[in-house]
């Protein structure tokens, strides 16, 4: 499922480079890792499920992601190649910035500072330890978290079908306590739907309460939206966050929604200029 739809994304960006010419920089990077992580998923073979449908569900009740640090499979092996591919493909994009790719490729060469630098990543704390603030840490965080990407989206597949999404209204993933970044309105009530930044799991959750901060004050949530109405840029007032959305339900051709989030980047401008901040990076 997931290796389909990462092909058919594949395959759009291939058309739309056929058809233009050329992609936007941002877009090429990201066409160059999605290729690197369908490959590298095709060499994953995960364990039998670290957990049992009894397990699953104590922890959904509790609030607790079905995997933690402890439980998430990772072939560290097949995690070094994948590291050192980002790196040099990220760093490369930060040209004008700079960021010399050298010292962080000399982490893959220590195996506990690597391994201890992802579980910093994962648990959502600081890479200065690793890395200098600035461009020289976002080329950290990025290259991990496409690192990452394989082991968490197959990962997250395997635990699906032990998810009650009744059992989980909260702001983070019910699979890795990854934050949203992308949400979409069900075709069938409008429901809203929020997609992790990290493991792509899908969850639903209330329309009228920011994800990040817990607001339900209706007064200081809105939204913006475009002429057909199909995109919405939800922001909180209170935290100064905002939210990327699509309304399935105005929408004939297929959507593939990590694909969305590229599509929609003129929106991440907008809610930039208007004074809102992406909510999936802030800290929790």
């Amino acid at each position: 499922m997931v290796r389909d739809i990462d092909n058919k994304i594949l395959r759009r960006l291939e058309e739309w480079q056929q058809s233009e010419g050329h992609l936007p920089q941002f877009v090429e990077l990201y066409k160059h890792l999605l290729g690197i992580q369908t490959e590298a998923k095709a060499r994953i073979s995960l364990p039998e499920p670290p957990l049992s449908q009894a397990k699953a569900i104590k922890r959904l009740n509790k609030g607790t992601p079905l995997l933690r640090w402890g439980t998430l499979f990772l072939d560290w092996a097949l995690f070094k190649e994948l590291f050192q591919a980002a790196i040099t493909a990220i760093a490369e994009c930060y040209e004008a910035k700079a960021v010399d790719p050298g010292p962080l490729k000399g982490l893959a060469s220590e195996a506990s500072r690597l391994r201890e630098a992802t579980k910093a990543w994962y648990n959502g704390q600081s890479l200065s330890q690793w890395a200098a603030p600035g461009p020289e840490e976002e080329v950290l965080a990025a290259a991990i978290h496409s690192a990452m990407a394989p082991f968490l989206t197959a990962q997250a597949e395997a635990l699906s079908e032990l998810v009650d999404q009744e059992r989980w209204r909260r702001g983070y993933c019910l699979i890795c306590g990854g934050r949203p970044d992308f949400a979409y309105l069900e075709k069938e009530q409008g429901g809203r739907w929020l997609l992790c930044s990290r493991c792509d799991a899908q969850w639903l959750f209330q329309r009228l309460e920011c994800p990040y901060c817990g607001n339900l004050d209706q007064d200081t949530l809105a939204y913006f939206t475009d002429d057909e109405g199909m995109y919405r840029l939800h922001i909180c007032e209170q935290c100064r966050s905002y939210l990327k959305v699509i309304d399935l339900r105005r929408t004939e051709e297929e959507i593939l929604l990590p694909l969305e989030r590229l599509l929609t980047a003129d929106m991440d401008r907008q809610g930039q200029e208007k004074g809102y901040r992406p909510g999936w990076q802030q800290p929790p």
